[in-house]
């Protein structure tokens, strides 16, 4: 037996996960919306009550946008680079990226947060601005401008630096319930950046123009003492005049002083710009920056640079030469200038492969920087070489300097040394002109397409949409807690609930306010009080279906039971006995509830004598039957409550009393406690031919539904035929059970009346 009970426990856990892993159909989600209706009306409503009052109170949102186009610096207008201008891709995105970080720098906030500050201080109209003032609801007129570190969380947080679409644009885009706060902020963004912008690109440029106006400030005044000196020694002794030869030789002295000064210069420029870009490469990679140094100065580009310098300086000295005499050679000025372009081939052609070399091992974000120190390391050894060879020659020209007579060579010395203050001051003007053009020619990488705009309509929020999304959102929070309470909840609720686990169904009875009266005596004997209701018509249907459920004979004992006690099983069992007399059948009811009969009540009769007290000889047979007011009915009662209400039943005289009643009625229906409960409905399904399961819609759980099958199928000489469902909310839950619909009135008469119920 236990094996029996084993295997159909295993079959009925495998029919339980085969029916929760069931795919719902919409039908199926419709009628879980139409159960709990109610409830999803009211989450529904109440998240649409919630957005509306959101989207009414919530803050009007005004948004300052500003444009900007970044390009790479391409210096100033004097400079030339042999680069391909800055491109698209990878690099042109990584550029914008570090622009926008830029941007975000706490550098630039700082220098805006001080900008608006300003700004607020000169509008002094609290009113203009939200964000960037405290805020008292108690004291309005105690509004003031907040903190410093409060109005650098406002900026970090409320404005938004993005790359629109992958090109080379930036907008700036701040949010503020003040349109003119959002309009300030946005522009002194674009503002700061694009100061910040040039006076980065213009750094460079910037160091070589303040060096140069202290070299030409000191060279003024050098040049100032100089004609001083000149001016106190031809007072003191007389103007001497200098001969040709003098003359020449200081001319030609001065120019090469004028040539190694301005070569000097060149070479302080070129090292405060090696040092800064060598600076630069050393922050992103050190052992470039000693390839490069080390390139530079290969023994072929230096000796190429020297023999150049060597015959620039020839030529120079010729052409000094030439003008001090008064004479001019274009031969010897053409073999200088062949000679010097045949070395400066060679050596650009040196340059260029050496360049090309360093750019393809260098990364592709450094490869612009790599190639600006190459070109200035080879400038200045250029520089430098030509400094040396000036050098050597002014050496050789002192000596002869030296030789002149010594008066001579005190009035050729004030003037050599004013000549060359005064082309070294040249010199410098002209180079100091010539920065000042540069920096100013340099212009920044920021282009303001659009400055922002006070806006005029919010950008935010967007109450349509709100509400919008609040009634979607409602709409589905309620579905949700539909299905989940569904989910959890296990009760039978439907006839396909019964289905699924693979339990017979007899049929069902509609939920009707009358049987659900329990308290009131006689209203819950439908099918007497209403033959033409949808409640009698299901117990007939019910009844048909019990006549043809057995499979050999008739019939004539059933039981009524249930799970749990108030599941109607006492209402099911008086209509039934009902609905057989109806069609002629010989019908009694016995009360076998011996905990808490309820029959009595139902036919509004007294409890006892009933069937217990014929059992021990203090009532007969005819004082217990019991006939009622409709024809071939008859009720036993239960009679006095015995103490031990299971032997009774499980008794030889409840066994004779049954056969007793079978032979005199058709039918006997046995209305006994619940299942689960006691075990006298278990003991009683032994004795009759047929018992039936009571299932009440909504209040039945499942668990209990299968333990109450799985206890009277128990056994081989089980009755059970099946379930009947009851309190079934037709037309609230499942409307498609009705082919036409049936309304009552208050008085219990039909309003209207179209088709049967349709029942199987």
């Amino acid at each position: 037996m236990s094996k029996q009970n084993l295997n159909g426990n295993d079959l009925q856990y495998m029919k339980d996960m085969m029916f929760d892993e069931e795919t719902h159909s919409l039908k199926d989600y419709i009628n879980i919306i139409r159960q709990r209706q109610i409830s999803v009306m009211i989450i529904s409503l109440l998240v649409l009550v919630l957005a509306v009052l959101y989207a009414v109170t919530a803050t009007d949102i005004y948004k300052a946008n500003t444009i900007l186009k970044i390009s790479e610096p391409q210096g100033s207008i004097l400079d030339a680079s042999f680069l391909p201008e800055f491109g698209g891709g990878s690099k042109a995105d990584r550029f914008i990226a570090n622009e926008i970080e830029t941007i975000k720098n706490i550098t630039i906030t700082e220098q805006v947060a001080n900008t608006i500050m300003d700004s607020f201080m000169a509008l002094d109209n609290n009113e203009m601005f939200s964000l960037l003032v405290e805020k008292d609801y108690f004291e309005k007129d105690s509004q003031g401008l907040k903190n410093y570190d409060g109005i650098l969380k406002i900026l970090e947080n409320k404005v938004s630096v993005e790359q629109k679409r992958g090109l080379d644009f930036i907008e700036i885009s701040v949010e503020s319930p003040s349109p003119y706060e959002a309009f300030l902020i946005a522009n002194t963004y674009a503002k700061v950046y694009q100061e910040f912008n040039l006076l980065d690109n213009r750094k460079q440029v910037s160091r070589v123009k303040e060096f140069l106006f202290g070299q030409r400030t000191e060279k003024l005044d050098e040049l100032i003492n100089a004609e001083n000196n000149l001016k106190d020694y031809q007072l003191q002794g007389g103007v001497i005049e200098l001969g040709e030869q003098a003359k020449s030789l200081i001319e030609t002295i001065t120019d090469l002083e004028s040539k190694i000064n301005s070569t000097s210069v060149e070479l302080s420029i070129s090292k405060e710009s090696l040092a800064q870009f060598k600076e630069e490469l050393q922050r992103k990679d050190p052992t470039l920056s000693n390839y490069l140094e080390n390139k530079s100065t290969e023994p072929y580009l230096l000796r190429l640079q020297e023999q150049i310098a060597e015959i620039q300086t020839q030529k120079d000295i010729a052409l000094s030469t030439a003008k001090s005499k008064g004479f001019y050679k274009p031969e010897l000025v053409k073999g200088f200038d062949d000679k010097l372009a045949d070395l400066k081939k060679k050596l650009n052609k040196s340059v260029e492969g050496y360049q090309a070399s360093i750019l393809a091992a260098s990364p592709e974000e450094i490869k612009l920087l790599t190639q600006q120190i190459f070109e200035e390391h080879v400038k200045f050894q250029s520089l430098d070489a030509t400094y040396n060879k000036l050098q050597g020659f002014l050496k050789g020209y002192e000596k002869r300097f030296e030789s002149l007579p010594e008066r001579t060579i005190d009035l050729a010395r004030f003037e050599r040394e004013k000549m060359a203050y005064e082309k070294l001051y040249l010199l410098l003007e002209e180079k100091y002109q010539e920065a000042l053009i540069n920096e100013q020619s340099t212009t920044g990488s920021v282009l303001v397409l659009n400055y922002a705009r006070v806006p005029k309509e919010p950008a935010k929020p967007n109450r349509k949409l709100i509400i919008l999304i609040g009634l979607v959102l409602g709409i589905g929070l309620a579905f949700g807690y539909a299905l989940m309470l569904n989910y959890f909840d296990k009760r039978v609720k439907s006839p396909e609930d019964i289905e699924d686990k693979n339990i017979n169904l007899l049929g069902w009875v509609p939920k009707v306010a009358t049987i659900s009266s329990n308290g009131k005596k006689g209203k819950e004997f439908i099918i007497a009080n209403k033959a033409d209701s949808v409640a009698s018509e299901a117990f007939k249907a019910i009844r048909t279906r019990i006549r043809y459920s057995m499979v050999e004979g008739e019939a004539k004992t059933i039981l009524i039971t249930s799970s749990a006690p108030g599941e109607g099983k006492s209402t099911i069992a008086v209509n039934l006995a009902g609905s057989f007399a109806l069609a002629n059948k010989r019908t009694v009811i016995i009360d076998c509830d011996l905990r808490k009969p309820r029959v009595h009540n139902i036919f509004n009769e007294k409890r006892f004598p009933g069937f217990t007290d014929y059992f021990i000889g203090r009532a007969t047979f005819e004082e217990i039957e019991r006939r009622t007011d409709v024809e071939n009915l008859s009720v036993i009662t239960a009679g006095t409550i015995p103490p031990n209400p299971s032997e009774i039943l499980d008794s030889r005289g409840m066994k004779s009393f049954l056969r007793k009643l079978a032979n005199e009625f058709d039918i006997v229906i046995v209305d006994s406690p619940p299942v689960l409960t006691v075990t006298d409905a278990e003991i009683l399904s032994r004795l009759v031919d047929e018992t039936i399961l009571v299932v009440s819609a909504n209040s039945t759980d499942s668990d209990l539904m299968n333990k109450s099958v799985a206890l009277l199928k128990h056994g081989e000489d089980s009755s059970f035929v099946g379930a009947l469902l009851n309190n079934f909310e037709v037309q609230s839950s499942y409307g498609s059970y009705y082919k036409y619909a049936y309304t009552y009135a208050r008085n219990g008469q039909p309003k209207s009346k179209s088709k049967k119920v349709t029942m199987f």
